[in-house]
C-alpha cells in the first residue's frame, strides 16, 4: 500500500499542467501495474545475467586449470549503461524558449529566434526539432545580414555593409553567397580607386637607384674646400661620395644644425652648387651643377605614353608640349598605335604625367535640373442691388384722353358692338390693351396711382437689378530643362516669343539716268509713266526682334569642397501695352545673383510676374456711403496675378579633378 500511494504521488507531479486530475481508483490500478511490471523486469532480466555469469565462472575456472593468466576485474568488458534522458523541467523549459522563439522568428528577428532554439536544443536534446528550427533560423539572419550589406553598399556605407557581411560569414562560414558578396564589395572598391593615366603593355626593367642614409639629424659647422666639405657631408650620413673632377677644391663654410639629409643636401648644392647622382643604396656621385654635365650623368628614363583618342593634330601638341615645356630631348611619334615614347629623367616625367592627366582628364560636369512653374489666378466678383436710377410720371386723365384720340375708330367700334358703354372709358382702354390694339412704353412696366379726380397721377419706376456672379480661373504651367555644362561654362534658357519692332525704314524713289528716258525724250507718255513708278517706290522696314518672356543664364562652378555655387542672371521683358511712334515700350525686370549649394540641394527663386486689382461701386449716390446700406450696392471686383517659381538643382555627374587637388591650407597668423 505504501508503494501504491509513492507511485500515486509521483503520477500526480508528472501530471502535464491543464489535463484534469486523475481520479485516486484509477491512479491506483495504474501504480500496481507499475509494480507488477518493475517485478517482472527484473526477474527477465536477472537470467541472461545469472548464466552470463555462471559462464564466466566456468571460463575462469577452465582458464585457471590451463594454467593461462586470468585477466582482472576491470578488464572484463561490462554491460553499457542506457543514456540518462532529459529532466522533465528541462523538457518544459526547452518548449516554453521554442514557442518564444517562434514568435521571434514570426516577427523577423532571426538573431534572437536562433538563440533561442540553440538554447532549447541544449536543454532538450533527444528532440531534433529544436536543433532544425536553429538552422533555419541561422540561414534566415544571414539572408537578413546579406540584404542588409547590400543596402548598406547603395547607401554608400561600406564599413557598415562589410561588418554585416562579416557577421554572415562567421554565422555560415561556407556560405557561397556570402563570399561572392565580400568578392563584389572588394572589386567595387579597386574600381573606385583612381586610375592611371594610361596602363602600361609590359612591367618595369628595373627601379631606379635610391640613396639610403641614416635617418639621424646632423649638425654641421665646418670650414673646408669644397671636395672635403662634400665627404664629410655624406659619411656623416653613412654614404659615400664619389667626387668628379668638375669639383673644385674652392673654401667654403657650412654651418646648419639638426638637418635631415634631404635638408643638408639642398643646402649643401646650394652652397657648392652640385648635384648629386645616386649609384647605388651607399654610393653617390657628386658633379658641378652644369647643363651639359647634368645631362650627361643624370639617368634617363623612357616611357610610352598611349594616348588613344587623340587626333593627329593633338598628338602633336603633346609632342611639342614635353620638348618645349618639359625639355624632353627624346621623344618620337607612332601614329598607328596611338603612342608617343618620351626620354628623360625620372622627375620629369613624372612632372609630364601629372600634366597631362589634368589636361586629358578635363573640367568637371555639372547637370542642372531647371522647373520653371508659372501660377495664373483671374478673379472677378460682382455683387449686391443696383437700384433704379430714374422713375417717370403722368398724369392718368391725360394719358386716357390722349389713348381714345389716337384710337378713336377703334372706340366708335367698341361703343357700337355694346362691349363697353360709352361713359366707361377704362373699359375701352382695357378692351384696346387686351386686343393688342393699343401699345404704350408705360403699360410694359407697372406703375403706382396716387391722387385722385383729374390729379390722379402715375409713377413709373426705372428697372432694379441684383447681381450675384463669380468667375475664377487658375492656370499652372510646368517647364522642365536639364542644362549640362562644364566647370564655368554657361548655358542659356529662353522661353516666350520673339516680337518683331520696326526700327526704321528705308525707300529709294530716285530712277537711274537713262539717256532718251529719264533725260529729254520724244514720248512724253513714257515721262509720266516713269515718274509714277518713280513714286510708287515701295518702303523698305527694318525690323529687330526682341526676345520676350524669359531669358536665364546659368553659370556653375564646381567648389573644392564639391559645393557647386551657381551664378545666376534672369531677365523678364513683356510689352507695357503703351508705343511711341509706333514703336512699344517694353517692361523689363532682371536679377542677377550667386548661391552655393550642396550637390542635389534644390534652390528656389519666386517673382511675381504681374498683379494688379481693380474695383467698382454702382448705387444711388448716398446710400452706398451709408454704414449697413452699403453692402446692398453694386460691386465689382476683378484681381489678376500671375507667380514665376524656378527651381534649380546642381548634381556634380564628372569630377575628375575632385581626388587629385590639393588640400585647403589656412595660414594663421600669431601678432606679438
Amino acid at each position: 500500500m505504501k508503494t501504491c500511494t509513492t507511485i500515486i504521488a509521483k503520477l500526480k507531479i508528472a501530471a502535464m499542467p491543464g489535463k484534469p486530475a486523475l481520479t485516486t481508483a484509477w491512479l491506483c490500478g495504474a501504480a500496481l501495474f507499475l509494480t507488477a511490471a518493475a517485478g517482472i523486469l527484473p526477474a527477465q532480466t536477472a537470467s541472461p545475467a545469472t548464466s552470463a555469469g555462471q559462464n564466466a565462472t566456468n571460463e575462469k575456472v577452465s582458464g585457471a586449470a590451463a594454467g593461462q593468466e586470468t585477466p582482472a576485474a576491470s578488464e572484463i568488458p561490462q554491460p553499457a549503461k542506457p543514456a540518462k534522458g532529459p529532466r522533465s523541467s528541462d523538457q518544459r523549459r526547452a518548449a516554453k524558449l521554442y514557442l518564444e522563439s517562434t514568435k521571434l522568428f514570426l516577427n523577423s528577428q532571426f538573431e534572437e529566434a536562433r538563440l533561442g532554439f540553440e538554447r532549447a536544443a541544449a536543454l532538450d536534446s533527444a528532440n531534433a526539432n529544436y536543433a532544425l528550427a536553429a538552422q533555419v533560423a541561422r540561414s534566415h539572419q544571414v539572408t537578413a545580414l546579406i540584404q542588409e550589406a547590400a543596402r548598406d553598399s547603395l547607401l554608400g556605407d561600406e564599413a557598415a555593409a562589410r561588418a554585416a557581411l562579416a557577421r554572415a560569414l562567421a554565422l555560415d562560414p561556407t556560405n557561397f553567397e556570402v563570399s561572392r558578396h565580400l568578392d563584389e564589395l572588394a572589386d567595387e572598391r579597386v574600381r573606385a580607386q583612381p586610375k592611371p593615366l594610361y596602363a602600361q603593355a609590359s612591367s618595369e626593367i628595373g627601379n631606379a637607384d635610391t640613396l639610403l642614409p641614416a635617418p639621424a639629424a646632423q649638425s654641421f659647422h665646418l670650414h673646408l674646400d669644397q671636395r672635403q666639405l662634400i665627404d664629410k657631408v655624406f659619411k656623416a650620413y653613412g654614404l659615400m661620395a664619389m667626387i668628379d673632377d668638375s669639383v673644385r677644391p674652392t673654401q667654403v663654410r657650412l654651418d646648419m644644425d639638426d638637418v635631415t639629409f634631404k635638408d643638408a643636401m639642398r643646402i649643401l648644392g646650394l652652397v657648392t652648387h652640385t648635384f648629386y647622382v645616386p649609384l647605388d643604396a651607399h654610393h653617390a656621385l657628386v658633379a658641378n651643377d652644369e647643363r651639359d654635365i647634368r645631362e650627361r650623368l643624370t639617368p634617363q628614363e623612357t616611357e610610352t605614353v598611349y594616348l588613344a583618342g587623340l587626333s593627329a593634330d593633338d598628338m602633336n601638341e603633346v609632342q611639342s608640349l614635353a620638348k618645349n615645356v618639359f625639355e624632353a630631348q627624346q621623344v618620337q611619334l607612332s601614329g598607328p598605335e596611338h603612342a608617343m615614347t618620351i626620354r628623360a629623367p625620372a622627375s620629369t616625367l613624372d612632372a609630364f604625367n601629372t600634366t597631362l592627366r589634368s589636361l586629358l582628364d578635363g573640367r568637371s560636369q555639372v547637370l542642372v535640373d531647371v522647373k520653371i512653374i508659372q501660377v495664373a489666378h483671374t478673379g472677378e466678383r460682382n455683387t449686391g442691388a443696383q437700384l433704379p436710377p430714374s422713375f417717370s410720371a403722368f398724369n392718368v386723365f391725360a394719358e386716357e384722353q390722349t389713348l381714345l384720340s389716337q384710337n378713336a375708330a377703334l372706340v366708335q367700334q367698341i361703343i357700337s358692338s355694346g362691349l363697353a358703354a360709352s361713359n366707361d372709358p377704362l373699359a375701352i382702354i382695357a378692351i384696346l390693351i387686351a386686343s393688342g390694339q393699343v401699345t404704350s412704353p408705360l403699360l410694359s412696366s407697372g406703375f403706382a396711382l396716387f391722387g385722385g379726380g383729374l390729379t390722379e397721377s402715375a409713377l413709373v419706376p426705372g428697372t432694379a437689378k441684383f447681381n450675384l456672379s463669380l468667375n475664377t480661373s487658375d492656370s499652372r504651367e510646368l517647364d522642365q530643362f536639364e542644362l549640362r555644362m562644364e566647370d564655368g561654362q554657361d548655358e542659356t534658357i529662353k522661353e516666350g516669343e520673339r516680337y518683331p519692332i520696326q526700327t526704321s525704314s528705308f525707300s529709294s524713289p530716285s530712277i537711274p539716268n537713262i539717256p532718251g528716258l529719264t533725260g529729254a525724250g520724244a514720248s512724253g507718255s513714257l515721262g509720266s509713266l516713269l515718274s509714277s513708278l518713280g513714286s510708287a517706290a515701295p518702303a523698305i522696314p527694318m525690323i529687330q526682334y526682341e526676345d520676350l518672356g524669359l531669358n536665364m543664364k546659368v553659370t556653375p562652378k564646381v567648389l573644392r569642397n564639391g559645393d557647386v555655387a551657381l551664378n545666376i542672371d534672369l531677365k523678364l521683358d513683356a510689352l507695357s501695352g503703351t508705343s511711341i511712334d509706333g514703336n512699344p515700350i517694353l517692361n523689363n525686370r532682371a536679377y542677377n545673383g550667386m548661391v552655393t549649394l550642396r550637390e542635389g540641394e534644390a534652390s528656389v527663386l519666386a517673382t511675381e510676374v504681374d498683379k494688379s486689382q481693380s474695383q467698382a461701386i454702382s448705387g444711388t449716390p448716398g446710400i452706398s456711403e451709408i454704414p449697413g446700406l452699403n453692402n446692398i450696392t453694386d460691386k465689382d471686383s476683378q484681381q489678376n496675378y500671375a507667380t514665376l517659381v524656378i527651381v534649380m538643382t546642381p548634381h556634380v555627374v564628372r569630377g575628375p579633378q575632385a581626388a587629385g587637388r590639393t588640400a585647403m591650407i589656412r595660414v594663421e597668423k600669431s601678432v606679438q
